[in-house]
């Protein structure tokens, strides 16, 4: 008697099986897209230099520093905890990072720098939004950490001021959209 029962039970198993193989096959699939979903999104990968071009500028930077750029800079009250650390050399400008800080704000302070020992009053807040990107864009460091230091070179800066002064009306009022977002820049 007890062998009979577990053959049946065994026997109903086999069948539920049979009836929910489809469905346990779909789970299977759906659970292995998932982790490989995740296992990727979780590794890092050495990023690609990307070539710049008018119709990319700000696209990206914008997204992931919006925040952070405007509660620091609209408010103007960046303390020596976030503000970059910069020296310059006889031809560049290193900028460290400090907590907070990413490629762009490195960019802004190495720009202001230069700035502020080359004043040159044709530049526009668009004109230094474009220059930040530009130079953003040209290092080979794309992600920064607290103490590093990114190297700006003299002659990057000059060429991205050039080729800011170079850029038509829409251009430039297509990134006044963004100059307004960082008060700092005026």
């Amino acid at each position: 008697m007890e062998n009979e029962n577990q053959d049946e039970t065994t026997g109903q198993m086999k069948q539920w099986l049979q009836d929910n193989l489809r469905i346990i096959v779909s789970i299977i699939i759906v659970v292995a897209i998932a982790g490989g979903i995740y296992s990727y999104s979780k590794r890092t990968e050495a990023p690609v230099k990307e070539e710049i071009s008018e119709e990319s500028i700000l696209s990206e930077e914008m997204e992931e520093d919006s925040s952070a750029t405007e509660t620091e800079m609209a408010t103007e009250t960046m303390t020596a905890s976030t503000t970059p650390q910069s020296q310059e050399t006889e031809g560049s400008f290193v900028v460290m990072a400090a907590r907070g800080n990413g490629t762009t704000h490195l960019a802004r302070k190495a720009l202001a720098d230069y700035l502020e020992k080359n004043p040159d009053a044709s530049l526009a807040p668009e004109h230094k939004i474009y220059i930040e990107d530009y130079l953003r864009k040209a290092i080979s460091q794309k992600s920064v950490t607290i103490g590093t230091s990114v190297e700006f070179s003299k002659e990057l800066i000059q060429d991205a001021i050039t080729k800011a002064k170079g850029l038509n009306e829409r251009q430039v009022q297509n990134l006044h959209k963004y100059a307004v977002r960082v008060p700092s820049l005026k």
